[in-house]
């Protein structure tokens, strides 16, 4: 029996099509965010900075600890490397994380009098801090209407067709180009939940699926009454 092609069809949407898409979504979940814990603007860049690699989840454990101790530039940069490595543990790329926040602290309180940047090119010269986290950081905290793609929105976009592309950076242009104004500043969001929790690497929850019937998916996965019985 041969198997169905799981690679995306790469059909251009149209921006109708692309509009009903974040509708639904919409729909799903009205008041989409992100699910990194914070209360400061500083702590969300804390917060991105460290979630390279690394789940919202663990982000959270680790800070829940964290910023009750280091909630400013300037504690962060008095728990020194040691200190900070120590909070850092569970995450992966710990030390590298932590000499990232050092030193992005630093330049927060030398080149920006204690405040996140909000321009993309200042965040960009932070260390630990690339494009998506530039990204995520100027939506979430000044309303850019930025789209940040990480690994989940990156499946989607190919996955269902909406904005195919071979990096990052091109799924980024091709959801600009297709994103309607009124979604742009949560489309974001409602990617990374949709990838999250429903449009999942390994087992897509098609059925529950709110926009399958617009996705272009050649694998979808079939509802529990369709599948054939086991053998034996």
């Amino acid at each position: 029996m041969t198997r169905a092609r799981t690679r995306p069809n790469t059909f251009a949407w149209s921006r109708r099509r692309a509009a009903a898409f974040f509708a639904r979504l919409e729909r799903e979940r009205p008041h989409p965010a992100t699910e990194l814990r914070y209360e400061t603007p500083y702590e969300l860049f804390a917060a991105v900075l460290l979630s390279a690699q690394s789940t919202d989840r663990e982000v959270n454990r680790v800070t829940e600890t964290l910023f009750r101790i280091a909630p400013t530039p300037e504690s962060m940069i008095a728990l020194g490397t040691g200190g900070l490595e120590n909070r850092l543990r569970r995450l992966g790329l710990f030390r590298h994380k932590a000499r990232h926040l050092l030193a992005s602290s630093k330049l927060i309180l030398d080149r920006f009098g204690g405040q996140v940047p909000r321009r993309r090119e200042d965040l960009l010269e932070l260390p630990g801090i690339g494009r998506k986290s530039a990204n995520v950081i100027l939506n979430a905290l000044y309303g850019e209407p930025t789209i940040a793609v990480d690994t989940h929105v990156f499946r989607v976009a190919n996955r269902t067709g909406l904005a195919p592309g071979p990096t990052p950076q091109a799924v980024e242009e091709a959801l600009l180009a297709i994103v309607p104004e009124r979604y742009r500043s949560r489309a974001h969001h409602w990617l990374v939940l949709h990838g999250r929790y429903v449009c999942r690497a390994r087992s897509p929850s098609c059925p529950s699926c709110v926009v399958s019937s617009l996705c272009r998916y050649a694998g979808k996965t079939p509802r529990t009454r369709d599948r054939p019985p086991r053998s034996g």
